[in-house]
């Protein structure tokens, strides 16, 4: 249990103090990157994307680090009619399975969506969600189906630009838009984002993901051509 920190915190719903685990930086260790950022790891228990989310035992309000810890009026009365008022005690605080991490992260997402997050902290949830589902092998079609309310969000971000607020950068993103649109087989939109990308009048900051976003848009113009001349 020692790659484990337990985390106080106090619900702004319900007001109740409650204590739920995280990883250990020094336990976060990634073996791998995939091409939209999803890290692998040696084991699921170090693993701390199943800790992304929060969850009150008292009142089941759920919430990652990059929710806005303030609760208007409205939102406050829909948490307590929609989540609180059906919620039975559980807690989440203890070491989680995949199970229960996909769990938390519904809660989160209904949560979030009770609250009106702004889109780039839904098309977080979402992504972290696929992602979790993408270390069940079986699962792709779930994954499939939370990239796609992923790249939504994101692709709504940027038209918002509520994505600054977070510190993400615009290049990266538009590359993320363009590799989440690949992974769906929706080569067109990522050909026009990882153009945007490679075209980017900032394009010098991040060499890096430009490389990237132009490694990809080769592959698709080279799977393309396989396709026609098939």
């Amino acid at each position: 249990m020692e790659q484990y920190l337990s985390r106080n915190i106090s619900c702004e719903n319900c007001k109740h103090a409650y204590s739920t685990f995280k990883i250990k930086s020094r336990y976060i260790r990634p073996l791998t990157h995939d091409s939209d950022f999803c890290s692998t790891y040696q084991s699921l228990e170090t693993n701390p994307l199943l800790y992304y989310v929060s969850v009150c035992p008292y009142c089941g309000y759920a919430v990652s680090d990059e929710f806005n810890p303030k609760l208007t009026k409205e939102a406050h009365f829909a948490i307590q009619t929609k989540i609180q008022k059906h919620w039975n005690y559980k807690n989440y605080g203890q070491k989680r399975s995949v199970e229960t991490a996909i769990n938390s992260y519904k809660l989160g997402i209904y949560s979030g969506i009770i609250k009106k997050e702004t889109p780039i902290v839904m098309a977080g949830l979402y992504l972290r969600l696929a992602w979790i589902y993408r270390t069940i092998e079986h699962s792709n079609t779930q994954e499939q189906r939370f990239l796609k309310l992923a790249v939504e969000q994101f692709e709504l971000s940027y038209t918002l630009g509520d994505y600054e607020e977070k510190g993400m950068s615009e290049i990266k993103l538009l590359y993320l838009i363009g590799d989440l649109n690949c992974r769906l087989n929706l080569e067109r939109q990522a050909t026009r984002y990882f153009q945007m990308v490679i075209g980017h009048k900032h394009k010098e900051k991040e060499q890096r993901l430009v490389e990237k976003a132009r490694d990809r848009w080769y592959e698709i113009r080279k799977s393309t051509k396989l396709k026609v001349s098939s």
